[in-house]
């Protein structure tokens, strides 16, 4: 795939360079250009970042970086098997546990959901930081309520964290997802709340808090160009309705 000419290797993570060093200077810089494209596409074009990705995988398929963002790749698109192969290989590299949850999430895009339960109560949990510690516990409630336990996710996603007044980058997220799960339980009014004080953590945009709190308040959007098109739609209706008539009454004078 082509990569535009302003994009270099030199933007790519320092410690993923560090990983690159083991490559031919030319191959390192050619793979380092395909993992910038996949890193500034994933969010807004998750099918080309996934190109991008399996160019990089045939450069360098034994480098531990190239593997997790062709995971993430992967995930982004719902090749959920694909992401979770390439998930288990970058771990077998690192030895690290940072993957743990977006594996376990990935069994629950499988249809696996008992899988991911498993996953969530294995030593490998107790090995992450805080933040992957609250994924971790995200995964472990969406499992939950995709085995239809709706009673038993809220109460996976009670902790100190979510208890907690600090913001912290998943905060907005732990905060959405117990107001989604109240609200699968009926429990409207507490869902409310916690849409609410996910929306004040949300400073990044990350949630549609603001919509769910609309939709239970009841408020209807309306968009403005749809509204525009909409009347001149009838506009020109109109108009052809007065043309035909206008004929019609020359036909008859006729």
């Amino acid at each position: 795939m082509p990569i535009p000419e302003d994009v270099t290797g030199d933007e790519i993570d320092k410690d993923v360079r560090q990983e690159l060093l083991s490559l031919p200077k030319t191959l390192a810089e050619d793979v380092a250009k395909n993992l910038v494209m996949v890193a500034k596409l994933l969010d807004e074009d998750p099918e080309q970042a996934y190109g991008y990705s399996r160019v990089a995988l045939r450069l360098a398929s034994r480098v531990a970086a190239v593997r997790e963002a062709a995971g993430f790749a992967a995930y982004a698109v719902g090749k959920y098997s694909e992401a979770l192969a390439e998930f288990r290989a970058a771990r077998r590299m690192t030895g690290s546990v940072e993957l743990w949850p977006v594996m376990a999430d990935c069994e629950r895009g499988l249809g696996r959901p008992e899988k991911a339960m498993a996953m969530a109560g294995e030593p490998e949990v107790q090995k992450l930081d805080r933040a992957g510690q609250v994924e971790m516990r995200l995964v472990a409630a969406g499992a939950r309520r995709d085995m239809g336990q709706a009673d038993a996710a809220v109460v996976t996603l009670q902790s100190p964290e979510l208890a907690s007044s600090a913001v912290h980058p998943w905060t907005a997220r732990l905060r959405y997802a117990y107001a989604d799960a109240l609200l699968a339980v009926g429990r409207e009014d507490e869902a409310r709340d916690w849409f609410a004080r996910a929306l004040e953590a949300d400073q990044g945009g990350t949630t549609d808090a603001s919509d769910r709190l609309a939709e239970l308040d009841g408020v209807e959007f309306t968009d403005a160009l749809e509204e525009a098109d909409e009347l001149d739609e009838a506009d020109e209706r109109d108009a052809a309705e007065d043309d035909g008539a206008q004929g019609e009454a020359g036909s008859a004078k006729d």
